[in-house]
């Protein structure tokens, strides 16, 4: 057996892998969606995307790898993950994305080309999710409340 067509063997091995584990965290999502705080999700769903982070590496797709990763970071601090719920469409989106990547890889040469100013931006959408959301409950405490009215005024 050549090394060409190990490569594309193990890259197809990759893909299958890969989708299996996409689908586990959509379905970590569909939970989420109906049981807004579900720690085994949130936990299910920071595992699945690490181990595809780890087979995009290992596979050598670099730019798969690094979006999981940083989705990883963006999710695990604990406030975040507490309110995971309330970013499920921006997570959906980012999951999308990724099942796209994982269609666009080239079969035969494994390169995936791809400019990833559509990942920052879903990044960067999803941060500034978690940051609107970590400011409602500051505003809420800010804001004195009117007194009471007196009783019999």
């Amino acid at each position: 057996m050549s090394d060409t067509t190990a490569d594309i063997s193990a890259l197809h091995d990759f893909q299958v892998d890969a989708h299996v584990l996409l689908t586990r965290a959509q379905e970590c999502l569909s939970h989420l969606d109906l049981i807004g705080h579900d720690t085994d999700a949130c936990d299910c769903l920071l595992n699945t995307l690490g181990t595809l982070a780890e087979r995009a590496h290992l596979q050598a797709q670099t730019q798969i790898a690094d979006f999981c990763r940083q989705l990883c970071h963006v999710l695990e601090p604990q406030q975040c993950r507490a309110r995971l719920h309330a970013a499920l469409p921006k997570l959906k989106a980012c999951l999308s994305l990724l099942a796209w990547q994982l269609e666009l890889i080239d079969p035969h040469t494994g390169q995936l080309n791809l400019d990833p100013q559509e990942q920052l931006a879903l990044l960067e959408e999803l941060e500034q999710t978690f940051r609107q959301l970590h400011a409602e409950p500051a505003k809420a405490t800010a804001t004195p409340a009117a007194p009471a009215p007196a009783l019999g005024a």
